[in-house]
């Protein structure tokens, strides 16, 4: 039984939680939503053990989020991927959030990669692993709006605000995992970073690792960058990690593009996962 749901925050962001525990004091669940720096939606995180479900502290949690979100004049909670089918999903759904987004998650077996892309004239590939060199600090931020414009269908998705801070950050929390972060771009005739994509892979250098995201900026799009960046990280991966069994990938559905690319280097369908997302009043 449910005898209290606690308001807490974050002490690392500042952003608002919630526990969820039981009449014996044990805990049942959390709820965490993370505020983007320009306000608008948020992202909702909400965890319930599994031996509790059912049993109305997801609701709980998610009301509780809803009422906070409200009053700080957000407009939508974006949840995270849930499996097609899945109780993540019933849940969703049960709970009057609306669908907003398909994704198809991939798997590339390295063994068998057979892909090629040769190089485009002007431009050049650099790799670099953990965190970025302090001369393409500044233009590799400067790149990241490459995923502003990513397919993202009917999510209230905010793009996020890079610096070079904020890079360093995200380098260091993978290191931190034990895992390795791998960058490969593509730099300009202008010496701009064009182009980017980010693997990571376990520090034993084993099992299958994980497609962080893939990016061309509009005006170098259409050139053939984003197969090129691809193939070049693959093959770099292959010489530095021999070990490794595969690469997996998610991809908006409505990414045409991106799918047509990762199907022609071999990318095959693992399953779907769904977003679903909670509309608030304005």
């Amino acid at each position: 039984m449910i005898t209290r749901i606690t308001a807490l925050t974050d002490p690392s962001t500042g952003n608002p939680a919630w526990i969820a525990e039981g009449d014996d004091d044990r805990p049942l669940g959390t709820a965490r939503v993370h505020i983007p720096a320009g306000g608008g939606a948020a992202d909702l995180r909400i965890t319930v053990h599994p031996a509790e479900r059912r049993a109305g502290a997801g609701t709980r949690l998610l009301a509780a989020a809803v009422a906070s979100a409200s009053e700080r004049g957000l407009t939508a909670l974006l949840g995270p991927a849930v499996e097609e089918g899945s109780a993540g999903e019933s849940f969703c759904v049960a709970a009057g959030m609306r669908r907003v987004l398909a994704l198809t998650y991939t798997r590339l077996e390295l063994a068998s990669f057979a892909g090629a892309a040769g190089p485009v004239d002007g431009y050049r590939i650099v790799h670099w692993e953990g965190t970025v060199a302090d001369e393409l600090a500044e233009t590799f931020a400067r790149s990241r709006r490459a995923m502003d414009d990513m397919p993202m269908d009917d999510a209230a998705w905010t793009p996020d605000t890079w610096d070079v801070q904020r890079l360093h950050r995200i380098a260091e929390a993978v290191a931190k995992r034990g895992e390795i972060l791998l960058t490969t771009a593509v730099i300009g005739p202008d010496a701009e970073i064009a182009g980017f994509t980010e693997v990571v892979v376990a520090g034993d250098g084993t099992g299958d690792g994980q497609h962080y995201g893939t990016g061309v900026l509009p005006e170098h799009r259409g050139r053939g960058l984003a197969r090129w960046l691809k193939v070049a990280q693959i093959e770099e991966i292959r010489a530095r990690f021999p070990g490794l069994a595969g690469l997996l990938a998610d991809t908006a559905d409505s990414n045409v593009a991106m799918r047509r690319i990762n199907d022609s280097l071999g990318y095959l369908p693992t399953h779907r996962s769904l977003l679903y997302q909670a509309d608030l009043p304005r």
